[in-house]
């Protein structure tokens, strides 16, 4: 069992930036995959990007690509969303979430999840 709890949203303004934090409980962080999804009002969960355990592999959806940056801090039990470019269309709840290693694909089968951090971006 791991508890998640996000930090650093906030409002900013198109092409801004931001980070966001996912501070983990337990003495077992190392070893999940870390990721994290979004959802805007009246949109379904969107997936954003994986971290693996170690940090040495990283997956990103196509609509942040080049903009978006996960990492992790395993003697931290964080792992950090770096969003630059920030957008309006990236306006959403923002939801850190980890698993233990699998072979699933990476935007799948997470069942640990935070309670979410707003993040709002201005046009």
């Amino acid at each position: 069992q791991v508890q998640l709890v996000e930090s650093g949203g906030g409002l900013v303004q198109a092409g801004g930036s931001l980070r966001l934090a996912c501070s983990a409980s337990g003495r077992t962080f190392s070893s999940y995959t870390m990721g994290w999804f979004r959802q805007a009002p009246g949109k379904e969960r969107e997936f954003v990007g994986a971290i693996s355990w170690s940090g040495g592999t990283t997956y990103n959806a196509d609509s942040v690509k080049g903009r978006f940056t996960i990492s992790r801090d395993n003697a931290k039990n964080t792992v950090y969303l770096q969003m630059t470019s920030l957008k309006p269309e990236d306006t959403a709840v923002y939801y850190c979430v980890a698993r233990y290693p699998s072979s699933a694909e990476p935007n799948r089968s997470y069942p640990f999840w935070g309670q979410g951090t707003q993040v709002t971006v201005s046009s």
